[in-house]
Order: structure tokens, then sequence, then C-alpha cells
């Protein structure tokens, strides 16, 4: 059996840029490329959003090149590529013309995932993309569907992050059910939605492609705070029971609450060997 690939979201092992959560490291990621296996990882989910989509090395081939390069010297890849640009300008709620403009980004995207050696792109309908209607679920669903060839074309597959209910979320899927679709877990958001894994699992865990790891705190009134691994409201007991059962061989990427800044290497390994308590 292959051996588990344990990854971290970009951005996780320098401090946040401009106050931000998460977001793409302007001024780090050169520097995070090299710091990731003193982390324990094995690779980085690269970040693509707009505040540093002018920085960003998988925006011109030049970039690429040198991504590449780094990534060969400290034995490090980018197995997928996080799409948090569609966070900044989603794909539902807006006009047909901005709509179309960034599908046509989406292949693009799908195009440079390829280049960086990513087989999957995370797609965010969660928060500001969040599916709230019909209307808006089926216009997701004909953006899937058209970008399906490219997607077949560079291997990359389109992996959905949604804050929808087992039920709702599984019927969703089945109107889509192409290979390249599959659902990228998280179990952090869906801890703090109420969720619970088994069910979530029971009803589409045969389209799981990818994980994220983190934490939350279900608050009085729906409000989620995130927490370090294990201080928040997820199971990770029934979380990783029900990764076992639908046979999971994809990694784990760790896209936890931050530590203090400037002990970010040393935080990662932390929260990694809690991890290993359930998947060692």
């Amino acid at each position: 059996m292959a051996q588990t690939q344990f990854g971290v979201m970009q951005g996780r092992l320098g401090p946040p840029e401009a106050g931000r959560f998460q977001s793409f490291p302007r001024n780090f990621w050169r520097q995070e490329i090299a710091l990731a296996r003193d982390a324990g990882v094995d690779y980085i989910e690269w970040i693509y959003d707009d505040y540093g989509a002018s920085a960003n090395p998988v925006s011109t081939l030049e970039g690429i090149v040198e991504l590449n390069h780094l990534k060969q010297l400290h034995n490090i890849t980018t197995p997928a590529l996080c799409g948090d640009w569609f966070m900044d300008f989603p794909l539902i709620r807006c006009t047909t013309q901005e709509r179309t403009q960034r599908e046509l980004f989406l292949h693009e995207l799908l195009r440079k995932a390829q280049q960086i050696g990513a087989w999957k792109i995370v797609l965010p309908f969660v928060d500001a993309s969040s599916l709230r209607t019909d209307e808006e679920k089926q216009i997701v669903l004909d953006v899937l569907w058209r970008a399906l060839p490219v997607a077949r074309q560079t291997g990359v597959g389109l992996h959905l992050e949604a804050d929808l209910d087992p039920a709702n979320f599984a019927t969703f899927l089945a109107r889509i059910s192409d290979p390249m679709v599959k659902v990228n877990y998280d179990t952090g958001n869906s801890a703090g939605l109420g969720y619970v894994a088994s069910e979530e699992f029971d009803a589409y865990g045969d389209r799981i492609g990818s994980i994220h790891i983190k934490d939350r705190l279900r608050l009085p009134g729906g409000s989620v705070a995130t927490r370090p691994l294990g201080e928040g409201s997820t199971d990770f007991e029934d979380v990783f029971s029900a990764i076992r059962r639908i046979g999971y061989t994809g990694g784990f990427t760790l896209q936890v609450a931050r530590g203090e800044d400037g002990d970010e290497v040393n935080w990662i390994r932390k929260q990694l060997s809690f991890i290993r308590r359930f998947w060692p």
C-alpha cells in the first residue's frame, strides 16, 4: 500500500500577509517550499486568489519553470490547486458576461494546474460562493459540464467544496456523475455546520477525492470559530472511521488554525502529530 501523503495549505508555513487568514503568500512562497519538509509534509496545496494573482508564479511560464525547479530542489509536490479566486469572483450571483469570463478563467486554471503537476483543482462553493437556490445549482452544473472536456484533456479533476447538507449534496452530485467531478471534504467546515461525518460519507463517500483537515468550534447561533485540532467540534474518531470505510487513498491537506507568528513550522509539526493518532 502506498504511503499516505500529508500536505499543508499554502501560506500556513509563514505569517499571514496583510492580515489575511488564508491567501497566496506574495512575499514568502519561495521560502515556504524550502520549509515544507522541515514541517514534515510531502506537498503544498497551491493557492490561486485575487490578492496574490500578480505575484503568483503560475501566472507566467517563467514563474511555472521557477516553481517546478524549486519543488524538485526541495522534494515537494503541488498535487492540488486551491481556486480561492472563485471566492473573490464567484461563478454565481454575477452577470452572464462576468460568468463567461470567469468560466474561461477556470479552463485556464485547469491548464495551469497541469503545468505544476496538480491533478485536481478545488472549487469552493462556501460562504460568498455558497449554492443557495436551485437556479444557482443548475448554473454551476452547466459550468462544470462545459469544463469537463478541459478537465479530461489536462487530467485535472474538479473537486467541489460545498456547504450543502448530506442529502442535498448527494442529490446535486447525482446530476453530474462524471469521475472527473469529485468532492473536497473539509472536516472543520462540516463540524462547524453541525453535520455528522459518518452520515456525509454514507451519502456521497464514493465521490470524495480530497480532504482538508481543520477543526472548528460550533457556537450558539450557528457561528463557527477555527480552532487547533482537537479543540473544536470535529469528531475525528468518526471522521477517520468514515474515511477508512471508503478506502480513501488520497492525501490530507492541513488547513488548520494558525499558531504564533514565527512558530509556523513547529506548529504544523504539532498538528500533524495530532492527525497521526488517527491515521499513523
